[in-house]
């Protein structure tokens, strides 16, 4: 090491000021790339729990719309079912189909749907459907139903199991709306 403070610049020796500087001056430095590098590890794993807890609420999100598109008298795959909360009145069984729309932040896949309305008994058909995000699929959906109830005559409740992208299996309702549609026109020709 060179003394710069002096004309002989000769090394200054190890017990000089200079050099306890010098040292000090390097020790704080690596002291500061020290901070600065555990402040660089812990702030990136903050903000990769911070995206992780941000990704897990956004694959909770279910949001989906189901749409009637077509019905026509049922099969038998309701033999001898029972009503819940019916009247013990004329039945029909309807076979309908229902356009799904995921709406949500991921994909979902749909399990199975049912009706939430006394007088009514449902069944979906079919295989589970995968819906990617935007993406939209059709699910079979058969249903049993006293012509008392006229389920037409307002939005019809449906619940729908639904599992999310994080293997959750959430619980949803939709209020079908089925006015206009062929699962109206169906079911009033057949209570008419």
């Amino acid at each position: 090491m060179i003394d710069l403070d002096e004309h002989n610049h000769q090394p200054a020796d190890s017990g000089t000021k200079a050099h306890d500087r010098l040292v000090v001056g390097q020790k704080m430095a690596l002291r500061l790339v020290a901070v600065f590098v555990v402040g660089v590890v812990l702030g990136g794993f903050g903000v990769h729990r911070q995206d992780s807890r941000d990704q897990r609420e956004r694959n909770a999100v279910v949001a989906l719309v189901a749409v009637p598109q077509s019905a026509s008298l049922g099969s038998s795959t309701f033999k001898t079912a029972t009503i819940h909360g019916g009247s013990g009145g004329p039945q029909v069984q309807l076979t309908g189909h229902l356009i799904l729309i995921n709406a949500g932040p991921a994909p979902i896949t749909v399990r199975r749907v049912a009706v939430e309305r006394p007088g009514m008994a449902s069944t979906s058909i079919g295989q589970p459907r995968l819906l990617p995000l935007g993406g939209t699929g059709q699910l079979v959906v058969e249903m049993l139903f006293e012509c008392s109830v006229a389920f037409f005559q307002e939005p019809l409740p449906l619940g729908f199991s639904v599992e999310t992208e994080d293997k959750q299996v959430r619980e949803v309702s939709y209020a079908v709306a089925l006015v206009g549609s062929d699962w109206e026109r169906v079911a009033q020709f057949k209570c008419a």
